[in-house]
């Protein structure tokens, strides 16, 4: 009987899975850290769009079926008819939100002229207040004094609103490097970060064993993360219950529970996206660019490894 490479890729994926998942369960729930909790702290896990074919009102109510707590999403600026929908399907699902603003201009003012208008839109209007909202802002390439502008206006703004404002360590934008990210930490005691160290694991093509100090610097200003597992040679791993990535997720899960760890002793909320992307962000086959894994089920893989060591 001629046996297909697609018959033989999808037994291998039925066959091994349960075998695997088993595995790294048992890994979230042996090595649970054991941290003092007090009063006020709260795990929020959100669910991220990115990939999603269909209305917003399905995927919230996917969303809201997996069991997350809410969504993160990009603010729909100057788009009333998007807003509208946004904010009804969120009260329609009882789902929070977390607003995700930035901007594409390539002329430095215009760039921060965008964000601003973006972001004061999203903090300052009132269907929803967001849980948070999470900064892709300015460039890798912008100078530190331009870069530095998108720093002093989101902390104005969260001081005004009392929202928490964070600048995510993505490649591209101002914290892309965790030397560069350093310079910024220093020099603003309030700034708040998104933490996706998944891109510093890529920039820095390790798992920052020699950055240690700014690690530990940077993990004092972490309010919210972007829970996807990243490796030296790319920003996300084919699929992290795959054995041979135990290194990289431990990795991960170290740097998380140092956050865990504060959040819970001072009382506090944490809010956690899990952010596994879709091709071509995911790893494909070759000529048919079939993705090698499901990016849904993981997220949701993901989302129940973080209640079981978090809540």
């Amino acid at each position: 009987m001629a046996f297909s490479r697609r018959k033989f890729i999808q037994l291998s994926s039925l066959t091994g899975t349960s075998a695997i998942l088993s595995s790294l369960e048992s890994f979230t729930l042996t090595n649970k850290p054991d941290f003092t909790m007090n009063a006020g702290y709260q795990l929020k896990v959100l669910a991220t769009n990115w990939g999603f074919e269909g209305s917003i009102d399905a995927f919230c109510a996917k969303a809201k079926k997996e069991g997350y707590d809410g969504i993160e999403i990009w603010w729909p600026t100057d788009d009333k008819p998007a807003q509208n929908e946004l904010f009804g399907a969120l009260k329609e699902h009882q789902l929070d939100v977390g607003f995700l603003c930035g901007s594409g201009k390539t002329n430095p003012q215009e760039h921060l002229d965008f964000f601003k208008k973006m972001i004061d839109a999203a903090a300052k209007q009132k269907s929803q207040r967001p849980l948070y909202i999470n900064c892709h802002s300015g460039r890798d390439h912008f100078a530190f004094d331009i870069n530095k502008k998108f720093v002093e206006h989101t902390t104005q703004l969260s001081t005004e609103t009392g929202i928490t404002i964070c600048h995510e360590t993505h490649r591209s934008r101002i914290m892309f490097a965790a030397h560069v990210a350093r310079q910024y930490i220093e020099k603003y005691p309030q700034l708040k970060l998104t933490f996706d160290v998944s891109h510093w694991c890529n920039v820095h093509e390790s798992l920052l064993t020699d950055q240690k100090e700014t690690l530990d610097l940077a993990l004092e200003r972490v309010e919210h993360i972007h829970a996807r597992i990243g490796h030296a040679e790319a920003p996300q791993v084919n699929d992290p219950r795959a054995p041979e990535w135990d290194e990289a997720v431990k990795a991960h899960f170290a740097w998380w529970d140092k956050v865990i760890e504060r959040k819970k002793k001072n009382g506090e909320r944490m809010t956690i996206l899990t952010e596994f992307g879709p091709p071509m962000y995911m790893p494909t086959l070759p000529y048919t660019q079939q993705p090698l894994a499901n990016q849904w089920d993981i997220n949701v893989y993901m989302m129940k490894e973080l209640r079981k060591r978090y809540s």
